[in-house]
């Protein structure tokens, strides 16, 4: 949906991501609704000192947090940096630069109070005009903050950039995905609008398009000559840690499979971009969403897993089930975990199934891209006694650890024929340290200088719900039976190993 022509364009956003953090960025204030919140003094504000202390936030900039939970500037300061025990050099010139605005999202003097912040902060900071929005708060505030803004002009301004960035979860569903675009669209433009997924701000994910495109030995076998199948792992030791109220309306498939999952998928699949122009890369993305067989209730059926995890043990101490946690339904038909096989129906992976699976309390915290090869045509060394062989693998391993690694081939020293499994590897520590450690520091760099290569599109989000709401229709439709249906600190329900078992493969992470 276009926005009214009433609101300006935007200035036109960097084209590439080719610059790779090597310039500041412009004059801006920083506005963060839930500027005392849990995401915003775990990751914003550790992420945005991680810059300053790089050099890469500007010389004038100045950062506004939106709440209620302190009465001023210096408790918000001092809860900050509570929060930031090693702070180091650049702490004391940052905490002065943090201001407070004291109100609730719904309401529109709170807007008021902000919009007088703002122009005191500009004539102080030297801003330019130029304001990130960036809504640190649950989904259903969305729309009223975004109308908030527009009620009180704070979302165009005669003079520099306005953006706003939104965390997950894009709506619950197709049609709510869809209101919630018209009601953003109604106020900002879609290049003012930053869809942010965290994931994207990994080093490994970035670094896809790179071991995909600048290293010819890849993509000539990136394909479905050459490659059996894909799996996709998002793995969580951790069970919803107080967020039961939440995680009772949402589930993995929405939290986790729909947007972070996806993304990933995407990566892996796109075709090669005409260049690194943002809405370059993003139209390839989008066509391998498009491409996705849709599911019919009977796929759903035989392709999709759902489970709940019952009380288990996880680092070797007792844990409760799901149903058993504060705030879930004792009878919640919510599923933690998911596994789907999809099929991506365009000519470079038509008959490539795509595993993904994702679930809480499970045995690791691991986020992994698995490609398994096809076995060679011809077993050469079954007359030495060598049995099977087992399929070459490529390991993309996202976190804990961000490395990338190949299994392969070689025969052990001597005078038999005995082959042996090598891994090829290297991992990010072996190219020098960290920009930071939360994943957001790439991600609200890119923001500022307006590159939105690695953020979603609308038609990214919708075409992601396309594919998740006729699962998530099925599965309401149809009450699980069986849940609880695995013990927290193993793999799933066994239903998940009968989806790759009936096509004579498994997971290979567990």
């Amino acid at each position: 949906m276009n926005a009214p022509s009433s609101v300006p364009p935007e200035p036109a956003p960097a084209r590439s991501t080719a610059s790779a953090l090597a310039r500041p960025a412009e004059p801006a204030a920083i506005v963060i609704f839930g500027g005392t919140g849990d995401l915003a003094r775990r990751k914003l504000f550790p992420a945005l000192l991680h810059l300053r202390a790089a050099g890469l936030l500007p010389e004038d900039f100045a950062v506004i947090g939106v709440g209620r939970s302190v009465p001023d500037d210096a408790a918000l300061r001092a809860r900050i940096g509570e929060a930031l025990p090693e702070r180091g050099a650049a702490w004391d010139d940052f905490a002065a630069r943090l201001y407070f605005v004291h109100g609730e999202a719904d309401d529109p003097t709170t807007y008021v109070a902000l919009a007088r912040r703002l122009a005191e902060i500009s004539a102080r900071h030297h801003t330019n005009g130029n304001v990130l929005f960036y809504l640190a708060v649950p989904p259903t505030s969305f729309g009223p903050i975004v109308r908030n803004l527009g009620d009180a002009g704070l979302a165009r301004s005669e003079r520099g950039w306005r953006r706003v960035v939104i965390e997950k979860p894009f709506g619950r569903d197709l049609d709510s995905a869809v209101a919630l675009d018209a009601e953003l669209h109604h106020v900002l433009r879609e290049e003012q609008i930053f869809r942010i997924d965290h994931y994207l701000g990994k080093e490994t994910v970035q670094n896809l398009l790179v071991f995909r495109f600048a290293n010819g030995v890849f993509e000539p076998i990136w394909n479905r000559r050459y490659v059996d199948h894909v799996q996709i792992t998002v793995a969580e030791e951790l069970g919803i840690e107080g967020r039961g109220a939440y995680y009772d309306t949402a589930g993995v498939l929405r939290d986790v499979v729909q947007n972070h999952v996806f993304q990933l998928l995407t990566l892996v699949a796109m075709e090669p971009p005409s260049s690194l122009a943002a809405e370059a890369v993003r139209n390839e993305k989008v066509k391998v969403l498009d491409a996705i067989r849709p599911m019919s209730p009977e796929s759903v059926l035989r392709n999709a897993v759902r489970g709940q995890y019952a009380a288990g043990v996880a680092n070797g101490r007792p844990v409760p089930g799901y149903r058993e946690e504060p705030g879930v339904a004792p009878d919640s038909a919510t599923e933690t975990f998911a596994a789907l096989r999809l099929d991506v129906d365009n000519w470079r992976w038509a008959g490539v199934p795509f595993y993904v699976r994702s679930g809480k309390r499970l045995p690791a915290r691991c986020t992994e891209i698995i490609m398994q090869f096809r076995r060679p045509p011809l077993q050469l060394f079954s007359p030495a006694g060598v049995g099977d062989i087992e399929p070459n693998r490529l390991h993309i391993h996202v976190q804990p650890e961000e490395a990338i690694s190949i299994e392969m081939k070689a025969k052990e020293p001597g005078a038999a024929i005995k082959l042996r499994d090598v891994r090829l590897a290297f991992d990010y520590r072996t190219l020098g340290p960290d920009l930071g450690a939360t994943g957001y520091e790439r991600l609200l760099y890119d923001v500022l200088v307006g590159d939105t290569t690695l953020f979603h599109r609308a038609d990214m989000v919708l075409a992601a719900w396309r594919i998740a709401t006729p699962v998530l229709d099925t599965w309401s439709a149809i009450r699980p039976r069986a849940f609880p249906n695995y013990a927290a600190g193993t793999w799933g329900p066994p239903e998940a190993e009968e989806l790759l078992a009936r096509d004579g493969r498994r997971w290979v992470s567990g």
